[in-house]
């Protein structure tokens, strides 16, 4: 399995105090996947340490306890980083930027312009990394997201991708087929609607914004954001339908 190196620099969250390299995003979720399943048994006592754990995961558990013993690596910071990626970012935040966009002709204008700046400027929304680039689906446009060379992806928005995203055949096949993709993910697109597929890089990220759905329009904003999906954010998908995901056009 080829490892690509992610840096996560965390002082205020990311400042410089602890660093450490996390190889892969798979590492990662099953680093938080071990901390889950010790907690529990900690609490319940119900297994053996170590019983319910995956020969991967055990031997991420190990790594870090290496790194650790080391002085590689404060446990502190992996505390912090798993924290972070559990409760502090993922698809309900790119939900609530969805959901105020539609309901906010400004604040979706902004979003357009400078998806970074806009969403950093609102006091209710955590700060998201430089080069966020948000993208609107219309009645004559649906737009999808990739990365073709690793795995780019809004962390901040979005949290942890998923396995499909990095696996070579989405990579390759969205690029070339992306109607015949996109109808593997269960999204049917009338032929006249343009499909444009977006190439994430290190510098850029991209954020799909999904068509409002019909019949929502009497719909808070908190309830909307409980209609956006992560793949309608990835261009995967479509957010709920109040009667069933339908093409919107």
């Amino acid at each position: 399995m080829r490892r690509s190196c992610y840096l996560f620099a965390y002082g205020d969250l990311w400042g410089c105090a602890a660093v450490i390299a996390v190889y892969d995003v798979f590492y990662l979720v099953q680093l938080i996947k071990v901390r889950i399943m010790s907690d529990s048994e900690h609490h319940h006592h119900s297994h053996e340490e170590g019983s319910t754990l995956t020969d991967i995961q055990k031997r991420v558990k190990a790594l870090e306890s290496i790194l650790i013993s080391k002085g590689l690596v404060e446990r502190a910071a992996i505390d912090q980083i798993i924290e972070h990626f559990e409760h502090k970012v993922g698809p309900h935040v790119g939900a609530r930027v969805v959901a105020r966009a539609w309901v906010d002709q400004d604040f979706k204008q902004a979003l357009l312009m400078d998806a970074t700046q806009a969403i950093n400027h609102q006091s209710d929304f955590p700060e998201v990394g430089q080069h966020l680039i948000a993208i609107e689906n219309s009645d004559s446009l649906h737009n999808v997201v990739v990365c073709t060379l690793c795995s780019c992806y809004p962390w901040d928005v979005l949290g942890l991708p998923p396995v499909w995203y990095k696996s070579a055949p989405y990579r390759s096949r969205i690029v070339s087929d992306p109607r015949s993709v996109l109808r593997d993910f269960g999204v049917e697109l009338s032929e006249s609607k343009k499909i444009r597929v977006w190439d994430s890089t290190a510098e850029t990220r991209y954020l799909v914004i999904p068509q409002r759905p019909v019949g929502s329009e009497t719909m808070p904003e908190s309830e909307l954001a409980k209609l956006v999906t992560r793949d309608s954010m990835i261009g995967t998908g479509f957010a709920s339908s109040l009667a069933g995901n339908k093409d919107h056009g």
